[in-house]
């Protein structure tokens, strides 16, 4: 089972200090959010854990059952969601996953049981037909998110999947995440700008500022914090650093 931490990690981006020695840990087996607003740096970070841009300062430690490994040799257990899914107008939820299926070069036996189970789980069985750019924005997330487990990874990035959406697709993309956890035992990492998909979270991590400003279980946090919502948190946070 893959976890994954990071300590003190640096990155600009052009002038911009995107990340400000940020460090987080995560384990699997649990939905980890990474709350915060836009321009915390959420994506930037995301794209760090999956090879995409490196840091200028810092580390970051892959471990496998809790022995470290470099990224190279996890890199295919590693699904990644972007905030824009790379899917075909033209082409139906049927023909996206035989497209992924050729593109993992994935076994037949394997590939339909992961088909009929994805399927299931998603709720997109009765649409196999239907082309992706007639979906609704919940099933065209969820199509985005089963095209991405196909290749039954045990760690998922998913950054920002439920922007956009309606109140009831990001319900059920919250329950899809948590059938994911519990029966794959997958680390999934989420992050939002919706400070109240925290509590649909095993932990956070609160995102400020290219900084980690806490981490641990929702209610814990509230209770150490002494505030009802992180909205508060953050308000409290963001006036202690108006002060500085």
């Amino acid at each position: 089972m893959i976890s994954v931490k990071a300590i003190e990690v640096f990155k600009k981006m052009g002038r911009t200090a995107a990340l400000k020695g940020l460090s987080m840990e995560f384990t699997p087996g649990e939905i980890h959010g990474i709350i915060g607003p836009e321009g915390a740096g959420k994506t930037t970070f995301l794209r760090h854990l999956i090879g995409l841009l490196h840091v200028d300062a810092g580390q970051i430690h892959y471990f496998d059952d809790k022995v470290e490994v470099e990224f190279t040799k996890l890199r295919e257990s590693i699904a990644y969601m972007p905030q824009t899914q790379s899917l075909y107008p033209e082409l139906s939820v049927h023909e996206h996953l035989e497209f992924f299926r050729t593109l993992y070069e994935l076994p037949e036996m394997l590939y339909k049981d992961r088909r009929r189970k994805l399927l299931q789980m998603s709720r997109l069985e009765p649409f196999t037909d239907r082309l992706a750019s007639q979906l609704s924005g919940g099933m065209y997330k969820k199509l985005g998110l089963i095209c991405s487990l196909l290749s039954s990874p045990q760690v998922l990035l998913a950054d920002e999947p439920t922007n956009g959406v309606d109140p009831l697709s990001r319900r059920d993309f919250w329950g899809l995440l948590r059938e994911l956890r519990d029966q794959e035992a997958m680390l999934i990492l989420v992050t939002t700008s919706y400070m109240d998909e925290a509590f649909k979270c095993d932990k956070v991590h609160l995102l400020f500022d290219g900084r980690c400003l806490l981490e641990g279980a929702p209610q814990e946090l509230l209770r150490k914090e002494e505030c009802k919502t992180f909205d508060e948190v953050f308000l409290k946070y963001d006036r202690s650093l108006e002060n500085l």
